[in-house]
C-alpha cells in the first residue's frame, strides 16, 4: 500500500507539471483581467474578487498538507482491490479523458440535485459576478467528496495516476470559460463548454436552471436533455442571494442551514429529505412555504 502511494506521488509529480504550467498561465490571465477591470472601472466592487482570491489561497494551502493527498490515498486504496488494469497507451489516455468528462457530468449534476452535495458546490455559484476570478471560488471540502465519483473509473481498470490527471484536465480547462469578454462561438457552443455555455450554467434565470453540466464536451448535455443555449441576459448567483463576501460563510452557510432543518424535522424521513433531497425540498405539509435553504442554480 505505502509503496504504491509513493509510486503514485512520483508519477503524479511529473505528469502534473504540465497542468501546473497551464494553471499558472490561467492564473496570470485572471490577474490581468482583474487589473484591466479595475483600470477601466468595469469592476466597481472588489469584495467578490477578494473573496475569490481568499478562497483560492486557503485551497492552495490545504493542497500542501495531508488533506491535499486524499484523492491519491483513497483511489490507491481502491485500486488495491482491483486485480486488472487497462494498459497505459495513447488510446487509454483518450478513453480516460472521455471517461473523466462523463464522470464529471454526473458528479456535477448530482452536486446540483442532492442538497448535501449542493452545500459544497454552492460555493462556486454564490457570486453575483462572473469573471475569470470566479473560477477560483471552489469549496474547501471538495477533496473530501469528489474522489468518490472517480471510484468507478478505478473499478473499470483505469490507472490512478491516469484517472486523476484526466479529471484535473477537465477541471483546469474550465478556467478560461468564466468570462463575459468572449461572446458566442457559433457551432463550438454546441460541441464544447465555452464561455457562452458556461454563463448559462451560472445563471439563476428560470430557463437556465439545471442546464449545461458538461466539463469539456457538451455531448452529455445533449444526450441527457440538459443543454441550453444562451438566449437572454444572464443573472448570476443563486436564486436566494447569499449577501455576504465572507469566505467562511460562503463555504459553510448551506451546511448550517441543513443542520438547522434537520434539527427541526419531525421524523427521520423528513431529516433524510432535507439532507438528500433536491435543494429547496420541504415536507409535504410545508411545500407551500418558502424554503430556508440557499436555492440552487445551474
Amino acid at each position: 500500500m505505502f509503496e504504491n502511494l509513493e509510486q503514485r506521488f512520483d508519477e503524479l509529480s511529473s505528469l502534473l507539471g504540465v497542468l501546473e504550467y497551464i494553471a499558472i498561465i490561467f492564473f496570470l490571465l485572471i490577474v490581468l483581467e482583474t487589473a484591466w477591470d479595475i483600470y477601466t472601472k468595469r469592476r466597481a466592487k472588489y469584495k467578490e474578487t477578494i473573496a475569490n482570491f481568499s478562497i483560492a489561497l486557503v485551497n492552495a494551502l490545504l493542497e500542501r498538507t495531508l488533506y491535499g493527498a486524499i484523492f491519491i490515498i483513497c483511489l490507491t486504496l481502491t485500486e488495491s482491490f482491483i486485480s486488472y488494469k487497462i494498459p497505459l497507451t495513447w488510446w487509454s489516455w483518450a478513453l480516460a479523458l472521455l471517461a473523466a468528462d462523463f464522470t464529471y457530468y454526473w458528479m456535477h449534476r448530482f452536486e446540483h440535485e442532492i442538497r448535501i452535495l449542493w452545500a459544497n458546490h454552492i460555493v462556486h455559484h454564490s457570486s453575483p459576478e462572473y469573471n475569470l476570478s470566479t473560477s477560483l471560488r471552489l469549496a474547501w471540502v471538495d477533496s473530501l467528496i469528489e474522489w468518490i465519483f472517480l471510484v468507478p473509473m478505478i473499478v473499470i481498470g483505469f490507472d490512478v495516476t491516469q484517472t486523476i490527471v484526466a479529471f484535473l484536465f477537465i477541471v483546469v480547462y474550465q478556467t478560461w470559460i468564466h468570462t463575459e469578454k468572449i461572446g458566442k462561438l457559433k457551432f463550438l457552443d454546441h460541441i464544447l463548454n465555452t464561455p457562452s455555455v458556461h454563463r448559462v450554467h451560472h445563471g439563476s434565470n428560470r430557463k437556465y436552471l439545471d442546464k449545461n453540466y458538461g466539463g469539456v464536451l457538451m455531448i452529455w448535455d445533449h444526450l441527457f436533455g440538459t443543454y441550453q443555449a444562451e438566449e437572454e441576459k444572464v443573472k448570476y448567483g443563486v436564486t436566494v442571494p447569499l449577501e455576504t463576501s465572507n469566505p467562511l460563510t460562503i463555504n459553510f452557510k448551506e451546511y448550517w442551514l441543513i443542520a438547522k432543518d434537520v434539527r427541526s424535522s419531525k421524523n427521520i424521513t423528513d431529516a433524510c429529505g432535507f439532507i438528500f433531497g433536491r435543494p429547496g425540498w420541504k415536507p409535504k405539509e410545508n411545500k407551500r412555504s418558502k424554503g430556508k435553504s440557499l436555492e440552487k442554480v445551474s
